[in-house]
């Protein structure tokens, strides 16, 4: 009997209909990219030093240059201020005393061979900036520089949290109820953080934002994927992320022309308001209804597909039901992700891979140390680079499967950290181009991981079983900076090496889950069971059934 992938096949696979939801879901996950990675200009931290009472009357009466000032006021100054006591502490003097030498104003202060004390930064800091973020705002630098981490960890924990609970109201209430509810939550949230005036309340706002934002990006994900046929899901859902990474380059731009947090927060949350008219451009899922016994509600979805691709839905296509076996609706649970052996290992590998994909692709940006130059230009380097990667799946995905591409981009990510490691540091070039190559393989990686976790569960549980999995990134984006900061002081390149494990083990484990090359979409937990042995696709549980015409 045939199925619904038999029927998009006479009304259109990816027709005009199919492309209108896919641009304007393209329009979301570009618009994810502020919440996602806002941090690295939300709060930016520019050169600091503490301010000292006097010191700008002083130097301007001794005619001194900057750097001339920062030499004589500034402990520890290198020319650059990079050493902890230059930007934290300050010397405990009296600047506006009278008799201060212009040439030894320290020598002048204290006499006799004597050094001046340091003191913490009693009356703030300055900061060499045009701009303002939170750092330069609440003054997150030095003792309190933990906020800032904690700011990025809010959201992050958001992320977690949301996860699951936005996946299980997308799977009980539909994807475009879920769309809905979490486009106008996200704008809101947005909205408030330009206005509120603390940090306490900034944070817990950002988790809020978190809670919703990343199920709105998965929902739009799960839809987009749902609403075409089988050979065009893994090109949707690529470009789906690859419009992710346009839109890295479209905040780069915003975000260097507006170098004041909030006035930039307000410009890339505003446009997000026009996405609620997705309430008449997106359909529901034909999918998601028939998984819910909602047929008839189903077939008005795809005759309208039919009336605007200009097609027909063949007279012996009449309507959509489940087998007698099968009636009534298939609620997700959370157990259904490990009650029976292949979904549950299934489910423990894309934990797995979710968690060492965020490992590698956030560490690996850490490590290359993108922050220490050009905040701009690093960050468009670091967004270039996702779009071969892109092209490569998009080349290797159709005629070779999804399953070797994915380990051979975890085990090309493992290794170039480990040649990154071995490289010595004054080949500089070569570290940097292995670097690269690394991050190319798990950004491949990263991109299969959404894709193929969509494919390996049924329809009433995806959006649930893709937000689980996808919670372990969370995980690893919390943990990420202890591997990197804390490991780095006992040795340079050892986070590479915890690199190199995570990723050899994710490409192996990979290697154990079945291709879903060509394969319809599984609707049922018996599908995936049976999905292993299946050497050609085989129908569903959800049919549509033949009506034999009557004829006069």
């Amino acid at each position: 009997m045939p199925t619904l992938d038999d029927i998009l096949e006479h009304v259109g696979e990816f027709d005009r209909f199919q492309k209108q939801t896919f641009f304007v879901l393209c329009l979301l996950s570009a618009a994810f990219t502020p919440v996602y990675v806002g941090v690295v200009f939300f709060g930016f931290i520019p050169e600091h030093r503490c301010f000292s009472p006097g010191v700008a009357e002083l130097s301007q009466r001794c005619g001194w240059s900057l750097e001339e000032q920062l030499n004589h006021t500034v402990p520890e100054w290198d020319g650059h201020g990079s050493s902890y006591n230059s930007r934290c502490r300050r010397y405990e003097a009296d600047w506006n005393a009278t008799g201060v030498s212009c040439t030894d104003p320290l020598g002048s202060l204290v006499g006799n061979g004597s050094t001046v004390p340091l003191a913490p930064c009693l009356d703030g800091w300055v900061y060499d900036s045009p701009g303002s973020s939170l750092v330069t705002e609440f003054d997150l630098v030095c003792e309190d520089s933990w906020k800032l981490d904690l700011f990025q960890s809010s959201v992050n924990a958001g992320f977690f949290i949301g996860s699951i609970n936005i996946g299980y109201i997308a799977d009980r209430f539909g994807r475009k109820f879920c769309l809905l509810t979490t486009i106008l939550a996200n704008i809101f949230c947005g909205i408030l953080l330009v206005f509120v005036p603390t940090y306490l309340w900034i944070v817990i706002i950002r988790f809020m934002q978190g809670l919703v934002s990343k199920g709105c990006w998965t929902a739009g994900y799960i839809l987009v994927t749902e609403v075409v046929g089988p050979e065009y899901r893994r090109t949707v859902g690529i470009l789906y992320q690859t419009a992710f990474s346009v839109g890295l380059l479209v905040f780069d731009a915003i975000a260097y022309a507006i170098p004041h947090w909030r006035w930039l927060q307000l410009t890339v949350t505003l446009p997000t308001c026009f996405f609620l008219l997705y309430y008449w451009c997106l359909p529901e899922s034909p999918r998601w209804l028939i998984s819910q016994g909602k047929n008839d509600k189903a077939m008005k979805i795809v005759s309208d597909m039919a009336k605007k691709n200009q097609k027909k839905i063949p007279s012996h296509f009449e309507d959509i039901k489940f087998e007698e076996e099968d009636c009534g609706k298939q609620k997700p649970s959370l157990i259904d992700l490990v009650r029976t052996p292949q979904m549950r290992k299934n489910t423990l590998i894309l934990m797995y891979n979710w968690f060492t994909s965020s490992v590698l692709y956030q560490g690996l940006i850490m490590h290359m140390g993108i922050a220490g130059g050009n905040m701009y230009l690093d960050f468009l380097y670091s967004a270039l680079v996702e779009f071969p990667a892109a092209f490569m799946i998009l080349v290797t995905i159709d005629r070779v499967g999804r399953r070797y591409p994915w380990a051979v981009s975890n085990l090309v990510a493992g290794a170039a950290c480990l040649v990154t490691a071995l490289i010595p540091e004054d080949i500089h070039w070569l570290k940097v181009i292995t670097a690269c190559i690394g991050r190319m393989g798990i950004t491949m990686a990263f991109e299969m991981v959404c894709f193929v976790n969509t494919e390996l569960y049924p329809t009433y549980i995806r959006n649930l079983g893709v937000m689980v999995c996808s919670s372990l990134c969370d995980v690893g984006g919390v943990i990420v900076p202890f591997i990197v900061y804390r490991l780095v002081e006992v040795w340079h390149d050892l986070p590479l090496i915890v690199f190199t494990v995570l990723g050899l083990i994710a490409g192996g484990l990979v290697l154990l889950l079945p291709e879903t090359k060509g394969r319809v979409l599984p609707e049922t937990v018996e599908d995936v069971e049976n999905f292993h042995r299946q050497s050609a696709p085989k129908a569903k549980k959800i049919y549509l059934h033949v009506k034999t015409a009557e004829h006069d």
